[in-house]
């Protein structure tokens, strides 16, 4: 469980082994079951998690009263509400599994203190961070930009294994068109 942390990390930022058996001293396993909720719309959040197994949709309920998926976090993913978890309001978000999953949990108090602990983790969250957010600036361009064609194309790009995964209603929630729409384009890029 926490090998796949490592392998993370590694991506990021050079950790010793010491440093890495002290940085996993803060993060707690926990198992979600298929259907149950990380966390609820109109909760803080108080944690960021790593997954190790399973695949999230984190979403929320537009005015519509359709639902609105951000993204998906699958193995080797965080999911959290980044803005309830730092500010400590509460969050517009609903953190789902969609499968059986296992993450690692990181407390706000507990991540404080590892920053304190190991400095070089402020560099390795503050990295993550600022991929996230390139990676979330690419997505709201392309959603604002892009057709629904492409948008789906780069959806298969960005999470090759998940089209099996997961609903076509929830595809469709993500790309922000009906899964009626989702389908005719289905057709046509099967057709090529």
């Amino acid at each position: 469980m926490f090998e796949s942390l490592r392998k993370n990390i590694a991506r990021h930022i050079e950790i010793t082994d010491a440093e890495f058996g002290n940085f996993c001293g803060y993060f707690h396993p926990i198992s979600i079951k298929k259907k149950d909720f990380l966390l609820k719309e109109g909760a803080i959040c108080t944690f960021e998690a790593f997954v190790t197994k399973g695949c999230f949709r984190i979403f929320y309920t537009g005015e519509s009263g359709s639902e609105q998926i951000l993204y998906f976090a699958i193995e080797d993913w965080w999911a959290t509400d980044i803005d309830s978890f730092m500010n400590q309001v509460p969050s517009i978000f609903n953190i789902e599994a969609l499968e059986d999953c296992e993450v690692l949990i990181i407390s706000k108090q507990d991540k404080d203190s590892l920053y304190d602990q190991l400095p070089i983790v402020e560099k390795l969250f503050r990295i993550m961070n600022q991929k996230t957010l390139v990676a979330f600036q690419r997505r709201l361009i392309s959603s604002h930009g892009q057709t629904a064609d492409k948008r789906y194309l780069e959806f298969l790009e960005k999470y090759p294994s998940l089209e099996q995964r997961i609903t076509q209603q929830q595809i469709a929630a993500y790309l922000g068109i009906s899964h009626e729409f989702l389908s005719k384009i289905r057709k046509k890029i099967h057709k090529r």
